[in-house]
């Protein structure tokens, strides 16, 4: 007679199976808050139980055997809140993630020395004893990835370390493997209510590991009782070897293969309780059925006493890829998402780098959100515009009341050929209707405006007032208010309304070969007196600037109507092409600079600096220096940081201006529209009293005789 020898146990290894929005979730943590960090971090995954589906087909029934799998949600990161909101009927695995910052390092890494350190974890928790208070620490996981984040395309590799014993176990009872069906009826259904209980109750519910024994209720029924790891000695005290019974939640499908969790747990079971032998419950259940049918007995042992160094048994568990071979698998996500989605991720991504190395304060949520209307949707608006998306910023509004002309869009980059026919589209909304075209993620309108401007007198009453209300409104109801129209009177309005509600406001001038940017001043609601900020503020702010002044604090006269009696080239902006891009530019940076000083657009304005200085000394922004004004000349490609005070009798900001608006509205507003030359305005704030003390002191005769008595 030929003897036969027991058949291996034939383990069914896990299949990685990552959810979509988990590689999302990889691609913002490594973006926001990994960055170049490439140190290990927590993860959790699930697994569930096993099973196969019956479908019919043709009038025959076919089996369909679901892989061993192990997932990675959503909220696998989160590992201290994971495991209490996995998926129903899962259960927990504990493991590492390591990103690389590229696709070399990727490559090259030392992947043994990895799958060794959780290897070691795992034996460790096994020998102190963690295991057993924490199952799920049995089926610690490894993963190693890199993202592409530029092509949403993700490398990885992942390992599911599982001890080999020496010898290795063997199924007992001559290969024997039953179904569930060695209880009865009562029985299983004993079982399931207290596996029910045992889940619900148990500190280690979710690992998916237990003990069982068969208790003999008085009426001679039995009992199926259920137990966790940790209540060994008690849970089995009076039973012999053959009536011990261990359970797991077992991922396979296949009918006489135990899936990859059992490996690991009988190494558990040998190291603490010096089991050889031991009757197994391979628990599967169809999920939401209750149908618990397709689980299994078998009975596993080892032949000899196995070798085990004190340092842990070798292991295995890199998982193969797609084609059946040891090595990484790949990710590409690019084609399940929508153009939309792939251009909102995109956008951020180069300002997320940002802060990796250069800017980690950049607070790029307060620049997206804030709210940016442009006053102007002409060269400057275009240009403002466009950098304003480079920035993320994610709400633009338009105003401008002209349309689109044969000569736009050569200088105008939101507008096409096709915008100038048949008399030209409004510029507003279709420079708002391109911005979408360029990035569909912006919020962008467009409002055709006309803005009442001093010394162009009112012809339609009902207009002009819609118009001012319409302006008021979306002055209101945004932050940052950009100054880009072609005349300097229709900056008073919006400056006057910006001072009164106050707004940040940016003004952007150009002549030919010169440009100004500059913000207007903002009064401090501030009352703190930090002595560093104070000496910081006074060595490199112009002494004694309490407020800064806003576009027409220079000026001695109103603003009145500068279009009159010109000729084409003097109504016109007529400006070097390269003049715009680069002051629409500088009016975008120094949006930004300002949302990054805690003052905002209160926050005091530096002077010229010397090459020397080191600008972390002088700014608390993190972006560098907060000017006020920006002067820039191309005849010398040289700019000019200058600091201007605010006008007591500014006839745009001041104080007197103000309180007459808020005081008599519309009222006051007509009056200044419909003023010429003999500007109310300059009533109104002293200035025509101011010119007039001017001429009467200048109006004296020279005593001759005296004068030649001095030079003698």
């Amino acid at each position: 007679m030929t003897s036969h020898s027991p058949p291996l146990v034939q383990f069914v290894p896990f299949s990685s199976a990552v959810e979509a929005p988990f590689w999302h979730t990889l691609s913002t943590r490594k973006i926001d808050l990994y960055k170049l960090d490439d140190t290990p971090q927590n993860i959790v995954g699930y697994y569930s139980t096993g099973h196969t589906l019956t479908n019919s087909k043709d009038l025959t029934e076919v089996n369909v055997v679901l892989p061993s799998r192990l997932c990675l949600g959503t909220g696998a990161f989160d590992s201290d809140e994971a495991i209490g909101s996995l998926p129903p009927f899962t259960y927990p695995s504990v493991g590492t993630v390591k990103i690389t910052n590229t696709i070399e390092e990727f490559k090259s890494l030392d992947k043994q020395a990895l799958f060794k350190t959780t290897t070691e974890q795992i034996w460790n928790d096994i020998v102190s004893g963690k295991a057993i208070e924490n199952p799920s620490l049995l089926t610690r996981f490894l993963l190693i990835t890199f993202a592409d984040l530029k092509k949403y395309k993700y490398h990885y590799w992942f390992a599911f370390p599982a001890f080999l014993t020496d010898p290795a176990w063997v199924i007992g009872d001559n290969g024997k493997v039953s179904g569930i069906e060695v209880w009865n009826q009562d029985e299983i259904q004993s079982f399931r209510v207290n596996f029910e209980k045992f889940s619900q109750v148990k500190v280690d519910r979710n690992s998916g590991f237990f003990l069982i024994k068969e208790r003999i209720l008085e009426d001679n029924k039995k009992e199926i009782v259920v137990g966790s790891l940790s209540e060994w000695e008690t849970f089995f005290e009076g039973l012999s070897d053959d009536e011990r019974i261990v359970g797991f939640v077992d991922p396979s499908s296949l009918p006489t293969n135990p899936g990859w969790p059992l490996r690991n747990f009988l190494v558990l079971l040998h190291r603490q309780w010096h089991v050889k032998k031991i009757k197994v419950l391979c628990y599967r259940e169809i999920v939401g059925k209750k149908d618990i049918s397709q689980s299994i007995f078998l009975t596993v042992e080892l032949p000899t006493e196995p070798k085990i160094s004190d340092e842990g048994p070798k292991a295995v568990g890199w998982e193969k890829n797609a084609q059946g071979k040891l090595g990484p698998r790949t990710a590409d996500l690019a084609p399940l998402m929508s153009p939309e989605s792939l251009a909102d991720t995109s956008v951020d991504l180069n300002l997320k780098l940002m802060r990796w190395r250069i800017v980690p304060s950049l607070d790029l949520e307060k620049i997206r959100d804030t709210k940016c209307l442009l006053l102007g949707a002409g060269t400057l608006g275009c240009y403002v515009a466009r950098t304003l998306l480079g920035w993320g910023v994610r709400n633009i509004t338009f105003v401008d009341n002209s349309r689109v002309s044969f000569s736009n869009p050569v200088r105008q980059p939101l507008f096409f050929f096709e915008d100038c026919l048949d008399g030209g589209k409004p510029k507003a909304q279709t420079a708002a209707e391109n911005l979408k075209k360029i990035y569909p993620g912006v919020n962008s309108e467009g409002y055709e405006i006309n803005i009442p401007m001093p010394g162009h007198p009112i012809s339609t009453l009902i207009k002009a007032q819609k118009d001012v209300n319409k302006l008021t409104q979306l002055i209101q109801s945004h932050d940052v208010i950009f100054l880009l129209t072609d005349s300097r009177e229709s900056r008073w309005l919006p400056t006057l309304m910006g001072a009164s509600m106050q707004k940040q406001v940016i003004n952007v001038a150009l002549g030919f070969d010169t440009y100004l940017v500059m913000r207007h001043g903002v009064k401090s609601n501030d009352n703190t007196n930090s002595e560093k900020k104070a000496t910081n503020e006074a060595e490199h702010s112009l002494s004694g600037v309490k407020q800064l002044g806003c576009y027409f604090c220079n000026d001695v006269v109103a603003p009145t109507d500068s279009l009159k009696d010109r000729t084409l080239d003097q109504q016109c902006t007529v400006t070097r092409p390269g003049l715009a891009p680069i002051a629409g530019a500088l009016a975008v940076e120094l949006m930004v600079s300002v949302l990054h000083h805690e003052k905002g657009a209160a926050a005091p304005a530096h002077s010229n600096l010397s090459i020397s200085e080191s600008l972390s000394s002088v700014t608390d922004s993190p972006l560098g220096i907060i000017p006020h004004q920006i002067r820039g000349f191309l005849t010398h490609f040289n700019n000019m940081i200058i600091v201007g005070q605010a006008y007591n009798r500014c006839t745009a900001c001041s104080d007197i201006i103000i309180d007459e608006y808020r005081k008599h509205g519309f009222d006051f507003l007509l009056r200044v529209f419909n003023s010429s030359s003999d500007s109310y305005l300059e009533e109104v704030t002293g200035l025509a009293q101011l010119h007039a003390d001017s001429e009467v002191a200048g109006d004296f005769v020279w005593d001759e005789e005296d004068e030649d008595s001095k030079l003698e």
